[in-house]
């Protein structure tokens, strides 16, 4: 057998799966920041655009009022546009007079503050438009984009339009230097989230670590102990790392303690069959030995003598496997025979019958019934063979002249049967043991003069049936004193189906 112990040392590295989780995490976060600046832009530009361009509506319906207040104080011709000679008036200004809807003046005002008249193609981009107080974009050539509106009522009609290329230059610069600033925060942001996924993923890279190396060791043979766990650093409950470490201990320390009773079970098994092969090869080895004797035609064995021994090893061997073919039958979970057995009766037939096996004990029945009867349902034959098996085994490992008392009592739902002596006592390191299967206390209790080796089988089926029976045996021992006792269910109070199956080993 061998064991693993617990493997110190960096642990195996399961990058690939922590790489991709955190270049997922990066990325995830990295998209999202990236959608919020660029809706935070996109919603500065928009606002700021809205907001110049409604400066620039007004300045455009100033100048043109303006400009209707100039030609009103102005005599002069239907084409006169002096008014643009006047202090004030910005560069790249546009004027225009209607006469019956048409435009016939139109000029801008240059960047020396001069007045420049503007070509037919110039003047065809400001057709369409008439004098009633709306705004308009149009692209006049060779000047650019012009927000004009034109105005008439009571006065002259006129047309005034402002140039709307520094808008755009403020917007151009307004999304350069946002796209700048989203940049750098976007890659600081993404080192800071790359530092701040890092170390956060660290407790879960060495739980997946912790993980991996479990699955390496082999489960299937030798001794399953000191299985790695997740260090208690990264099983704090409080945090998502730490919980799948605190689950994955959990289900580490299930998985050792289920392989390390399969462990037990198999030694178990393992120790059954090789006690059940040793019990069977000695009578086996008597009926070869007799035979062999007869058929040699030995003068100093008679033929009956050998037919004796031969017929009481057979018999030993037959009650030897037809106990081991009720515990195989309990162990499958068959259910036992259903009738009311009074067990005081039986009982007392099962004392009697020990009293005669073993005279030379003390042998006393003591009944202590609440109402009189003590009733339970189950199989009487092997309720009898409980009993008789206690017993037997009191008087067997006690010396001559013990004290056996025998009690059957009922209290509330129970029934409950005392075997006690005081003999010797069981060992202290036989005690937990004492219900297995082919356990014996010969080395460590006394026995009667000529009584034989048992099988080591009476006190493990005495604690199979009272399990099938839906009841509970034990034991307290010490010198001096010892006490079995047998807890059974009441009729009435065990359950409809009558005897549970028995459990395992």
């Amino acid at each position: 057998m061998r064991g693993f112990p617990r493997r110190t040392g960096r642990p195996p590295r399961t990058g690939l799966g922590r790489r991709s989780l955190r270049f997922r995490l990066v990325l995830f976060v990295a998209v999202t920041m990236a959608v919020v600046c660029g809706a935070m832009a996109l919603t500065t530009v928009v606002v700021q655009r809205v907001y110049l361009y409604e400066d620039l509506d007004q300045r455009v319906t100033d100048a043109a009022e303006r400009s209707q207040g100039g030609l009103q104080r102005r005599p002069g011709s239907a084409k006169d546009l002096g008014f643009l000679n006047e202090r004030g008036q910005p560069t790249g200004t546009v004027a225009a007079r209607f006469v019956d809807g048409r435009i016939v003046a139109a000029e801008s005002v240059t960047e020396d503050g001069h007045q420049r008249t503007l070509t037919t193609a110039q003047r065809a981009a400001l057709d369409g438009i008439t004098p009633d107080g709306s705004l308009h974009t149009r692209t006049i050539p060779g000047l650019g984009t012009y927000r004009v509106t034109a105005i008439g009522g009571d006065g002259v009609p006129v047309l005034a339009g402002l140039p709307a290329a520094g808008i755009q230059r403020v917007l151009d610069r307004l999304i350069v230097v946002e796209t700048v600033i989203a940049s750098v925060g976007l890659a600081a942001a993404a080192a800071a989230t790359t530092t701040v996924i890092r170390r956060q993923l660290r407790p879960l890279g060495r739980v997946a670590a912790t993980a991996a190396e479990v699955s390496q060791v082999p489960l299937d043979r030798g001794e399953v102990a000191g299985l790695t766990r997740v260090p208690e650093a990264d099983t704090d409950p409080r945090t998502e790392a730490g919980q799948v470490g605190v689950v994955l201990n959990r289900l580490i320390d299930h998985v050792e303690s289920s392989l390390g009773e399969r462990q037990r079970t198999e030694e178990r098994m393992r120790r059954l069959l090789a006690d059940a092969s040793h019990e069977l090869r000695t009578p086996l080895a008597s009926i070869a030995g007799y035979a062999e004797l007869m058929n040699q035609g030995d003068e100093q064995i008679s033929a009956e003598l050998a037919w004796q021994r031969v017929t009481a090893q057979s018999a030993r061997m037959t009650g030897l496997v037809e106990d081991l073919l009720l515990l195989a039958r309990l162990d499958e979970g068959r259910t036992l025979q259903s009738v009311e057995v009074n067990l005081a009766t039986l009982v007392a037939e099962a004392v009697w019958d020990a009293r005669a096996a073993g005279a030379d004990h003390g042998w006393r029945l003591a009944l202590r019934l609440a109402d009189g009867h003590a009733s339970v349902v189950g199989d009487q034959s092997r309720l009898h063979q409980v009993v008789a098996n206690l017993l037997t085994n009191a008087r067997l490992h006690t010396p001559a002249g013990t004290q056996i008392t025998v009690s059957v009592e009922t209290t509330g739902g129970e029934c409950v049967i005392r075997v006690r002596d005081n003999g010797p006592g069981i060992p202290p390191d036989l005690l937990p043991t004492v219900f297995e299967r082919f356990s014996r206390g010969d080395a460590s209790r006394s026995r009667a003069p000529g009584t034989g080796g048992g099988s080591g089988l009476g006190l493990a089926i005495a604690a199979a049936v009272a399990e099938a029976h839906g009841g509970r045996i034990h034991v307290e021992s010490e010198p001096g004193r010892t006490e079995f006792t047998v807890v059974l269910p009441r009729a009435g109070t065990a359950p409809e189906a009558g005897p549970r199956p028995a459990q395992g080993l």
